[in-house]
């Protein structure tokens, strides 16, 4: 460090430079990103993937879908209805991105009191249709008394990219000012206050110009926009704080030069464990392989080098241009000592209670954590949008009036060989298909058995090679038959999203009907891959995250039990906010609308949390091994250390509230639970873990903290430990 510290100082203008040029490369490219982000991100290569292709090359399934729902005036006769309806859709039609449309008729279920629907049909996914639907959205429908609304997934995906563009603006608005504000309360001086801001808005534009160019190699979910710049906000703002807090520190007493190359050896190195802390925290992520969780570790682990990277370069040139200047413009007087013999004076409070402080820290957290036992995990749907979307709206309607939403379908495709028709294939085909239909959860099957009401492969053999039945035949084999695939739609006696429904398409995936492939789709399946892959790689992740952590932070302090104890507080403070989690959204408490758990929240809090947490771990645990190092008195070191970072680490602990609480302001569910969840997370880490267990778990261990293998440990001394 001390080598880099030279080199930042002796080339301090020409790394402002080099800076400068990459905000105005990768700022153009920030600009572009929303252009290439599409989707919620749940879509992983699997088994579902597979099967939603088959059944689009094979018989001519349209790759996605929209709904189109009419809502005619009380005065309106469904002829006019129908014909408007039918009018409007055939415009449509003549798209050369729409394979068909389903239009409503009189004499079907595609009407119900004042309300009609149709389908558009799309040879195109639905991320790609974000023109399309724009396109679609200014086509007039001819009576004025007939309101049309379009939704489904492609209109979806588009509003969820709107919305989180919005939700974005509407977080930087509230987060912002607020954290100005705590960094004016915290240095008393508009300049120092400012640094950490341009620090923080240099970090998130230049990493959204790098991430713009991922989108190369991997689909960009619209979640982007709202993770980089909450972790690169945050994160930026908390490394600049630490490392101006110490520049001026050291401005005290030593000329610029040294205050810079002191700060760089010091904070600077805090800086870089924290960060790395961060970026283990994000790559366990890597070990799911849904697009979202790639995306986010991605992501995240790009902003955290960014983050990294300035706070080790661009400041430290920033703050060796200006010097004595960084004390300047200012507007609130700040007592150092004063704060500090407050928090002395509690640290010593705390250390003289230990056994106490320690119990009142497990009932706090242990309390909170209870309700966890009750979470409920879901996909984000369109139920995650905002109450004012058309699209959200016109989705409630279409499934109240129009689906049953108590059954969903389930898709199998069999595949020969050779002839699906052939007798061996039937024989195969046709018993797997009645063992469905016994299955206690299947309320319908549609297939080419079932059509033609045969019970054998060799009745049905029979039946398709009579030449006389060929006409009554025919329609049924072209509906369920394409070459070497046979198609069966299945019908369960349960909701989408329940769990028998998982188990059903997960326990029939791994039946083998004879010699022939089976493919199982459907939105069940799609739901079961994506949360057997989370349950089933999320622990390597975790194990990836503690393990490395551990080393880090073995090696930063040369401790065997200080990472174990971070570790196991951080555990337990993330478990806290997690029930905490479930009785603010599930029980609908403080007006928040009652929603289950994004899926994606635990990991995605505990990869983010876990890092950040020991952003502060780092920062204490470095001043407080500092003091010791001086000493060798562990209570001396704690009490030290706790004073001269405590104001600091709430300060930023405060920022980092402030920028990612602003994010429960917004309207998309899933980033609302994620802004609440990383600010309670560290909320409680600063005030529970930092203030009441960190210093007494260092008062009951004593030495002990320090212990390293083939490591002296100093006596302490014996007054302030008794």
């Amino acid at each position: 460090m001390e080598k880099l510290s030279t080199i930042l100082y002796r080339y301090r203008k020409l790394f402002l430079a080099m800076w400068l040029v990459l905000i105005v490369t990768f700022g153009y490219f920030a600009l572009k990103l929303p252009s290439v982000l599409g989707g919620n991100g749940f879509e992983m290569e699997g088994e579902f993937k597979q099967t939603q292709q088959l059944l689009v090359d094979e018989f001519d399934v349209s790759e996605s879908q929209a709904i189109v729902l009419f809502e005619k005036k009380d005065d309106v006769s469904y002829e006019e209805l129908i014909k408007s309806a039918s009018n409007y859709l055939e415009k449509i039609n003549t798209k050369d991105y729409v394979l068909k449309i389903d239009a409503p008729s009189l004499d079907s279920s595609t009407i119900d009191g004042n309300f009609a629907y149709g389908i558009i049909h799309f040879n195109k996914a639905a991320v790609d249709l974000d023109n399309e639907i724009n396109e679609l959205q200014d086509i007039p429908i001819e009576n004025d008394e007939i309101r049309v609304k379009l939704t489904g997934e492609p209109v979806i995906v588009q509003d969820m990219n709107t919305a989180s563009q919005k939700d974005l603006a509407k977080a930087e608005a509230i987060g912002i000012p607020v954290a100005l504000i705590v960094l004016l309360l915290a240095f008393g001086g508009v300049i120092a206050a400012g640094i950490p801001l341009i620090i923080g808005i240099v970090t998130v534009i230049t990493t959204m110009g790098i991430v713009y160019f991922f989108h190369h190699v991997t689909p960009l979910s619209i979640f982007i926009l709202n993770v980089v710049p909450m972790i690169g906000l945050a994160l930026s703002i908390d490394f600049a704080l630490l490392f101006i807090n110490r520049f001026k520190e050291e401005l005290v007493h030593n000329s610029v030069e040294n205050a810079v190359k002191k700060t760089i050896q010091t904070a600077g190195r805090s800086v870089i464990f924290s960060g790395l802390c961060v970026f283990i925290g994000l790559a366990g992520m890597l070990f799911i392989q849904v697009d979202i969780f790639q995306n986010v570790a991605l992501g995240g682990m790009a902003v955290v080098f960014v983050a990294v990277l300035s706070a080790v370069t661009l400041l430290p040139a920033i703050l060796a241009m200006l010097g004595e200047k960084v004390n300047r413009l200012r507007i609130l007087r700040t007592n150092d000592k004063s704060g500090q013999s407050k928090w002395r004076s509690f640290a010593h409070f705390v250390m003289k209670r230990p056994i106490i402080m320690t119990l009142v820290s497990l009932v706090i957290l242990l309390t909170a954590l209870l309700p966890i036992k009750d979470m409920q995990l879901e996909i984000p749907s369109s139920e995650a949008l905002p109450d004012n979307y058309d699209s959200k709206k016109a989705l409630e309607v279409y499934n109240e009036r129009f689906t049953d939403e108590t059954t969903t379908d389930v898709f199998f495709v069999l595949k020969s060989n050779g002839d699906m028709l052939a007798q061996g294939s039937l024989n195969d085909a046709v018993p797997f298909i009645h063992q469905i239909e016994d299955d206690n959860l299947v309320s319908k099957v549609d297939s080419l058995p079932t059509a033609l009401k045969v019970d054998s492969g060799k009745e049905l053999s029979q039946l398709l090679n009579n030449q006389q039945l060929e006409t009554q035949t025919k329609p049924a084999v072209e509906s369920f038959v394409n070459n070497d695939y046979m198609l069966v739609k299945v019908t369960l006696d349960t909701k989408q999203s329940s769990n028998e429904a998982k188990e059903f398409v997960k326990t029939w995936a791994a039946k083998t009907p004879g010699d022939l492939e089976l493919y199982v789709g459907g939105y069940p399946k799609f739901e079961q891959e994506i949360f057997d892959e989370i349950y089933e790689k999320a622990p390597y992740g975790l194990l990836l995250v503690l393990a490395s952590t551990y080393l880090i932070l073995m090696i930063a302090f040369r401790s065997v039990l200080i990472p174990l104890k971070a570790i196991i507080m951080n555990i337990l403070s993330l478990t806290a906010t997690f029930g905490l989690l479930v009785w603010l959204f599930q029980g609908g408490h403080f007006g928040l609308t009652e929603s289950n758990i994004a899926l994606v929240l635990p990991v995605f809090v505990f990869g983010l949390v876990f890092g950040l947490s020991m952003d502060y771990e780092v920062f204490l645990i470095s001043r407080i091994h500092e003091v010791y190092e001086q000493t060798g008195d562990n209570n001396l070191a704690t009490v030290e250390g706790l004073a001269s970072t405590s104001k600091i680490i709430t300060s930023a602990a405060l920022i980092m509230i402030v920028i990612t609480g602003a994010f429960a302001f917004t309207g998309i569910t899933p980033v609302k639970q994620m802004g609440v969840g990383i600010a309670l997370a560290i909320f409680i880490d600063a005030t529970v873990v930092r203030m009441l267990l960190v210093p007494s778990l260092m008062k009951l261990l004593g030495n002990a903290n320090w212990w390293f293998f083939g490591k002296k440990t100093t006596k302490a001394n014996t007054q302030l430990n008794k």
